[in-house]
C-alpha cells in the first residue's frame, strides 16, 4: 500500500510539472521531439500532403480552419487561427514554392498547440493575449513543381504593388482585413550564405525590412527590430556565430517591405544552411523555437525592453562559402605552372516528378578564391 501511495504521489508530481512546464527556449529545445510532425521528414512535400494534414487538424477543433482563397491552378490556400487576444499576429510560409523549412515548423507548432500535456499554462495565457493566424504554403503551385516561382514563373514576392496574381491578392486581403500588429514572413535562403566575413554559415537570418529608400526607422520598424533582438538572443544559445541579418535594401515590390509601410511589423526569418542538415530538420527546429519566442515576446511585450543596438550589431549576410574549396592547385599551360583555387558546389537536382532530390557536383569558380571558405 505504501508503494502504491508513493507511485501515485510521483505521478501527480510528474503530471503537474508537465502541465506547468516553464516556458523558455531551453525547455522548448529539449522537448521539441514531442511536437515534431513525424509524417513530414523530407523537405519536398506537396499540397496534397498539406491538405491531408490540415483536414486532420480541422477535426480536432483546436484551430479555426478556413480557405483564404485558391491559387492560379485552383489549389486551396488555407488559413488557420487560434486565440482570442486583441493583438493579431500573421504568419505565412512558402511564398516561394521550394522554401519549405518554415512550413514544416508550422506543423510542429500546430502539434504544440494541440498537445494538452506540456506548456499548458503558457499556451492558455498566449491565446488570451494574442490571436494568431497562419497561412502555410502560400504558393501551392510552386510547391507542386518544387520551384521558387508560381505556375507562370512569377516571383510572388515582387507582386505586392500590382497584385496581379491570386496568391498575392489573398495575402494582401488577409492583411487588410486583420490589420495584424506583427507578421512573420518565413523563407529559405542560399545555404552558402555566411554570417559576415567568416566561415560560419548563416543558418538563420533576420530582417526588419525598410519601408522606404532612406531606411527610416519609425515605431513599427523599431518595434520589429526589438522583437528580432529577442529572437537573436535566444537562438545565440544554440548557434552562436551562425546568425545574420538579411540585406536591408528597400524593395518596393516586396511584401515584407510593404507590410511595414502598411503598418504591420514584418519579421523576416530566412533559413540557411547547417552542416549535415540537407533536409533542414535542425533548422526546422530553430524555426519552431524562433516563432514561439517571438509570439511570447509580442504577447507579453518583452520586446519593449530590448536594446535596439543589438539588432544593428547583428552582422549582415555574405556569400563566401563553397561546398568544397581546393586551394593552391597547379595548372600547367604551355610549359608554365599557374596557381589556382577551385570552388566546387553540390547542385541540388530533382526527379521529373519533383518528388526526390539528388546532387551533382559543379565547378562554380576558379582563380584567386582566397577570400572564400569551404
Amino acid at each position: 500500500m505504501k508503494s502504491l501511495t508513493t507511485l501515485i504521489f510521483l505521478l501527480i508530481i510528474f503530471t503537474g510539472n508537465s502541465l506547468t512546464q516553464e516556458f523558455n527556449s531551453e525547455n522548448l529545445y529539449n522537448s521539441y521531439q514531442n511536437f515534431k510532425e513525424t509524417d513530414i521528414r523530407n523537405k519536398i512535400f506537396k499540397h496534397a500532403e498539406l491538405k491531408s494534414k490540415i483536414k486532420n487538424i480541422k477535426k480536432n477543433k483546436i484551430f479555426k480552419v478556413e480557405t483564404a482563397g485558391k491559387s492560379l491552378e485552383g489549389k486551396e490556400i488555407f488559413m488557420l487561427s487560434i486565440g482570442t487576444g486583441k493583438t493579431k499576429v500573421l504568419l505565412w510560409s512558402q511564398m516561394h514554392g521550394d522554401e519549405t523549412t518554415a512550413t514544416m515548423a508550422l506543423f510542429d507548432l500546430f502539434n504544440f498547440f494541440e498537445n494538452d500535456k506540456e506548456f499548458t499554462e503558457f499556451k492558455d495565457q498566449l491565446k488570451k493575449k494574442i490571436k494568431i493566424y497562419f497561412i502555410p504554403m502560400l504558393n501551392p503551385d510552386g510547391a507542386e513543381l518544387y520551384q521558387r516561382r508560381n505556375e507562370l514563373n512569377i516571383d510572388l514576392n515582387r507582386d505586392a504593388l500590382r497584385l496581379e496574381f491570386p496568391e498575392s491578392k489573398i495575402l494582401k486581403a488577409v492583411r487588410d482585413s486583420l490589420k495584424p500588429k506583427f507578421a512573420f514572413n518565413l523563407h529559405d535562403q542560399n545555404t552558402r550564405y555566411t554570417s559576415d566575413n567568416s566561415y560560419h554559415s548563416a543558418t538563420i537570418s533576420f530582417l526588419a525590412p525598410a519601408f522606404n529608400y532612406e531606411k527610416d526607422i519609425n515605431d513599427v520598424r523599431g518595434n520589429t527590430m526589438k522583437v528580432i533582438v529577442n529572437l537573436f538572443e535566444e537562438l545565440s544559445k544554440y548557434i552562436p556565430g551562425h546568425i545574420a541579418k538579411y540585406k536591408d535594401d528597400f524593395e518596393p515590390r516586396a511584401f515584407g517591405d510593404n507590410f511595414m509601410k502598411w503598418g504591420t511589423g514584418s519579421i523576416l526569418i530566412e533559413s540557411g544552411g547547417w552542416k549535415n542538415d540537407e533536409e533542414k530538420q535542425f533548422i526546422r527546429k530553430l524555426n519552431f523555437i524562433s516563432i514561439l519566442t517571438g509570439l511570447n515576446s509580442i504577447a507579453n511585450k518583452i520586446y519593449e525592453n530590448a536594446d535596439i543596438n543589438v539588432y544593428h550589431n547583428i552582422p549582415f549576410n555574405d556569400n563566401l562559402l563553397f561546398d568544397l574549396l581546393l586551394r593552391n592547385l597547379s595548372v600547367k599551360h604551355k610549359n608554365k605552372n599557374y596557381t589556382v583555387d577551385v570552388g566546387i558546389n553540390r547542385i541540388e537536382e530533382y526527379t521529373k516528378d519533383q518528388t526526390q532530390n539528388y546532387y551533382v557536383g559543379k565547378i562554380e569558380d576558379w582563380g584567386d578564391l582566397s577570400i572564400f571558405y569551404g
